[in-house]
């Protein structure tokens, strides 16, 4: 783990780290963004994804603005192929983690395994 990361977590609602990971990535109603320092949970973030509502081109969309906002990792459950193919174009890395986990253990895990 670098000494700082941002962490973004696509989320059912807009409770931040006392919300579930979403079982859909680009679609996800929000986003919560964690900032890691030195293996501590810093500032946290949650931004409405607007675009959840289109019908099609969500993936690309969703993908800049993650990498617009500087996020190092994504932890989520399924990606679609072209989210993940832009997601390694992108230098964000992907970390699995089962759609329903609270956020904040979520996170947790994520800081663990990278000690």
């Amino acid at each position: 783990m670098t000494p700082k990361e941002l962490i973004a977590v696509p989320t059912e609602g807009d409770r931040g780290i006392r919300d579930r990971v979403s079982s859909i990535f680009a679609k996800a109603p929000f986003f919560t963004f964690v900032e890691v320092i030195d293996s501590q949970r810093g500032e946290i973030i949650v931004h409405e994804n607007d675009a959840s509502k289109l019908a099609q081109g969500t993936g690309p969309i969703v993908m800049k603005n993650l990498k617009d906002r500087g996020v190092d990792v994504v932890l989520a459950g399924d990606v679609g192929p072209g989210a993940k193919t832009m997601m390694e174009m992108s230098g964000i890395r992907l970390w699995k983690i089962e759609a329903g986990t609270k956020v904040s253990e979520a996170i947790s895990r994520y800081i663990e395994s990278q000690a």
